[in-house]
């Protein structure tokens, strides 16, 4: 089964060119540009891993994270954060992110986070 993962980020250039680049890994990926749209997706369909930026308008990605959690807890999130940002990310994995990764990153080191995030979550719904 392929890992289903949502892209969370307002920048439409980064969302394009991510979620290219995973699809030809063979994930199957689903895209919203701000917090409050990916509530409304994450309440409608199962994903197993999101990539959530930090900083976007409105809802941010701490805040969203802290949603995605209480409505799918089981669900992992990898935070994507910029250099002003890290504190961010730290808070983000208080708050029950799987990890967080600088932009810009390598994007093997991604897909090395998504599989191990994926695999995480396989392992936790078995309840090993």
């Amino acid at each position: 089964m392929k890992c289903r993962i949502l892209l969370v980020d307002d920048e439409e250039t980064m969302v394009k060119y991510l979620s290219k680049r995973l699809i030809k890994r063979g994930f199957d990926i689903r895209v919203a540009y701000n917090g409050v749209d990916a509530l409304e997706i994450v309440k409608e369909s199962e994903f197993d891993v999101v990539l959530l930026d930090v900083l976007m308008p409105g809802m941010d990605g701490i805040e969203t994270l802290r949603e995605i959690k209480k409505l799918k807890p089981k669900t992992e999130v990898i935070m994507l954060t910029g250099h002003a940002s890290v504190e961010a990310g730290i808070e983000g994995m208080k708050s029950g992110a799987f990890n967080y990764i600088m932009k810009p990153f390598d994007p093997n080191e991604l897909v090395t986070e998504i599989n191990l995030a994926y695999e995480h979550r396989r392992i936790m719904k078995k309840g090993v």
